[in-house]
């Protein structure tokens, strides 16, 4: 039994020195124990940002400073399942490469990134590694391993060598068409037209295009990662390019991108109402993510609605939430012209900030709820001349009145809105 055990120990470190199925450039090598998946970062970096999707569709997002090897264990009770990681590279970027970018995008200048791009001082693009473990028993499942291609289940008889058929013109089959090494005799094909049968399946375009012009990059529909421990997933593949635009991993639900006949996607749903339709049982939302690769400070903004509010969460803020709307709030309650004014109450607002009403109670209201007692000054009018106009209305009756003095508070007294100099003399 101690040599068995023994055995299987030696057995779990030679598997750890194999790689999971990896899509992308190469950040890193990739290293697995039963309890924990280990990085060795292939390129220099001032930061690594880690995130694993569960099989439950929790999101773990971990980040490695310079000099940490990033990894991930795996906690007490992990459910098993397949698990999809994602490792991101934040470039080590020169202080006055910063701050030109910075320049660049106060000014909208987007050729001095290019130019800074073309210099080598800036990532022509994201450095992004993406792949896939799977989990058994609570246990990473070795990776590396891969299954053969199953044996022909008619061989050749005995003395005749076997040889590819070619058809030199049109090949027409009546009928259905398997193909792959485990079709057998008599194969039951229902409604399918073509079948791929084995335990490696993949369609490969093999453009041979040479002259000039002619477009001839190579493209494949791949089923399933072909190690141990890979996704089951659908891709299409740029093979010529080495990436992978398009996957759906198994489990994914009906409807999770639906495209109807007059062009609307659906997301969750196979009713697009407008170009672009998500739908989900609580709070449908989208995440805008810049990341650090091209230089600027990552920032990440979600935009949501749900019973509560449409709201717009600032998560690299510590998720605070700067712009609510609740349900039921009237129409133009917030609305800019084109001319950059601003209307509350009114969609046609003739100052930069215009305030309307109708029901009795419109007012501007400024409060200050700290819990110190001081004086402070709550409103400042500044005008780059001698004086300022303000219209005041009496409380009681009377004509609008225009007072031209320099202003600093008006405040009540008898009924009538006077300057605070003039308080005393009320």
């Amino acid at each position: 039994m101690a040599k068995q055990r023994l055995s299987l120990y030696v057995l779990v470190l030679m598997i750890a020195a194999l790689c999971l199925p990896v899509h992308g450039a190469e950040v890193a090598r990739v290293q697995v124990t039963p309890s924990q998946i280990q990085f060795e970062p292939q390129v220099s970096y001032e930061r690594l940002v880690l995130t694993v999707a569960t099989p439950g569709g929790t999101v773990v997002r971990r980040e490695f400073t310079a000099g940490q090897a990033p990894v991930f264990e795996l906690a007490k009770g992990v459910a098993d399942g397949a698990y999809v990681y994602e490792l991101r590279v934040a470039p080590q970027i020169d202080p006055e490469v910063r701050k030109a970018l910075q320049a660049a995008r106060e000014s909208g200048n987007s050729s001095a990134i290019q130019r800074l791009q073309k210099s080598g001082k800036l990532p022509a693009g994201e450095l992004v590694q993406s792949g896939s473990f799977t989990v058994a028993g609570g246990a990473v499942v070795a990776p590396g391993l891969r299954e053969e291609p199953a044996a022909p289940q008619q061989k050749a008889a005995p003395g005749l060598p076997t040889k590819d058929v070619v058809n030199a013109d049109d090949f027409i089959v009546q009928g259905s068409l398997c193909v792959g090494l485990d079709c057998v005799v008599n194969e039951s094909f229902g409604f399918d037209t073509i079948r791929l049968k084995e335990n490696n399946t993949r369609i490969k375009f093999d453009d041979t295009s040479t002259g000039t012009g002619f477009p001839a990059n190579d493209w494949q529909l791949t089923a399933n990662d072909s190690a141990s421990g890979g996704a089951s997933k659908f891709s299409i593949e740029d093979i010529t390019g080495s990436k992978v635009p398009f996957t759906v991993t198994a489990g994914a639900p009906t409807n999770s991108i639906f495209v109807d006949s007059s062009g609307r996607v659906g997301l969750g749903t196979s009713t697009p109402v407008l170009q672009l339709h998500e739908t989900k049982t609580d709070t449908p939302a989208i995440r805008l993510e810049q990341t650090n690769g091209g230089g600027f400070t990552a920032q990440t903004w979600d935009i949501g609605a749900n019973e509560a509010n449409f709201f717009v969460r600032d998560v690299t803020g510590g998720s605070r939430l700067p712009f609510r709307i609740r349900p039921g709030a009237p129409t133009s309650s917030i609305d800019i012209s084109a001319a950059g004014n601003v209307g509350i109450g009114t969609a046609s607002a003739s100052t930069k900030l215009h305030v309307t009403g109708s029901d009795g109670t419109t007012k501007m209201f400024v409060e200050e709820s700290s819990g110190t007692t001081a004086g402070r000054e709550l409103a400042e009018y500044r005008n780059n001349g001698q004086v300022v106009i303000v219209d005041a209305q009496r409380l009681t009756e009377g004509p609008l009145a225009t007072v031209r003095l320099p202003f600093k508070i008006f405040q009540q007294v008898h009924g009538c809105w006077v300057p605070s100099e003039q308080r005393s003399a009320g």
